[in-house]
C-alpha cells in the first residue's frame, strides 16, 4: 500500500509530465494542422451533419446544386460544386486544379471510349463528358447505389444522356470482367482510377488480363500521393509496360497537403 507521501508525489508529478509533453503536442499540431483540419472536416463534422440531416454529403451537395446551378450547363454545375466545397462543406472531390489536368488530357487524347472507376458525386464524370470528342462514350462505375443515384441525377441535370454517359452500379472487381460482354466495351482508350487507391493495382491488372487496354491507352490515377498508392506506382514503373508521368498537386481547399495524378501510357502486353 502507498504512503500519503507517495500519493502526494504522484499527484505533483503528473502536471509536470504533462507540461513536459506540451511543446511536443503544440509542435505536432502546428506541423500537421492541415491534416487535423481535414480530419475534423471529413470525419467528425461530416458524420455529425449526416446524423442531423439524414442525408449524405453528396446528397446535400446535390440539393445545393439544384437551387444554385443552371441545368444543362456542366461548367456552371462544376463551379457550383467547387463553391459549395470551399464555403459550405469539403466535398473530397477532384477540384478545379486536377480537373484542368484531366480535361486537357481528354481533349488531347480524344478517346473514343473512356472508363471511369469511382463516379462518387459525378464531378470528374462531368469533366470528362465535357471534353469528349463527338461520338465519344463514357462508362463510369460506382459501387455504392445511394451515391450512384445522386451522380446519375447530376449527370442528367448537366444534359448528358445514357448513350454518351452510362453509369454502372457495382464494384470494379465485378464489373471489369463483364465490360466486354455486358456493356459492349472492347477497349478503353482512357481510364480514370479515382475510387480507392488500394484497389488501383488490382483493377489495372484486371484491365490487362481482360485485354481492355489497347497499345497507347492512357491510364490516369488520382490520389497516388495522398492517401497514396505505392504498390500501384511501383508496378507501373517496374513492369516495363508503361511510361509514367506524375503531376504534383495539392488537395482542393487544402493546397498544403501534397497529392498527385499519375499518367500511365500503355505500351502493350509486351
Amino acid at each position: 500500500s502507498s504512503t500519503p507521501w507517495q500519493g502526494t508525489q504522484v499527484g505533483t508529478m503528473s502536471p509536470a509530465i504533462a507540461l513536459a509533453f506540451l511543446p511536443l503536442v503544440v509542435t505536432l499540431l502546428v506541423r500537421y494542422r492541415h491534416y487535423f483540419r481535414l480530419l475534423v472536416g471529413t470525419v467528425l463534422l461530416r458524420s455529425l451533419r449526416d446524423c442531423l440531416s439524414g442525408l449524405r454529403i453528396e446528397e446535400r451537395a446535390f440539393s445545393y446544386v439544384l437551387t444554385h446551378a443552371l441545368p444543362g450547363d456542366p461548367g456552371h454545375i462544376l463551379t457550383t460544386l467547387d463553391h459549395w466545397s470551399s464555403h459550405c462543406e469539403y466535398l473530397s472531390h477532384m477540384g478545379p486544379v486536377k480537373g484542368q489536368i484531366l480535361m486537357r488530357l481528354v481533349e488531347e487524347k480524344a478517346p473514343a471510349c473512356v472508363l471511369e472507376l469511382g463516379t462518387y458525386c459525378g464531378y470528374s464524370t462531368l469533366l470528362i463528358a465535357q471534353a469528349l470528342p463527338p461520338g465519344g462514350r463514357l462508362l463510369t462505375v460506382e459501387r455504392d447505389p445511394r451515391t450512384a443515384a445522386v451522380a446519375e441525377k447530376l449527370i442528367r441535370l448537366a444534359g448528358f444522356d445514357e448513350h454518351m454517359v452510362e453509369l454502372i452500379v457495382g464494384s470494379s472487381e465485378e464489373v471489369i470482367p463483364c465490360l466486354r460482354t455486358q456493356y459492349q466495351l472492347s477497349r478503353a482508350d482512357l481510364v480514370l482510377l479515382i475510387h480507392r487507391p488500394r484497389c488501383y493495382l488490382r483493377d489495372l491488372q484486371l484491365l490487362e488480363a481482360h485485354a481492355l487496354l489497347p497499345a497507347g491507352a492512357t491510364v490516369l490515377a488520382d490520389h497516388v500521393l495522398f492517401p497514396g498508392a505505392p504498390r500501384f506506382l511501383q508496378y507501373a514503373k517496374s513492369c516495363g509496360r508503361y511510361r509514367c508521368r506524375l503531376y504534383h498537386t495539392g488537395l482542393p481547399d487544402f493546397p498544403a497537403i501534397k497529392d498527385g495524378i499519375a499518367q500511365l501510357t500503355y505500351a502493350g502486353p509486351g
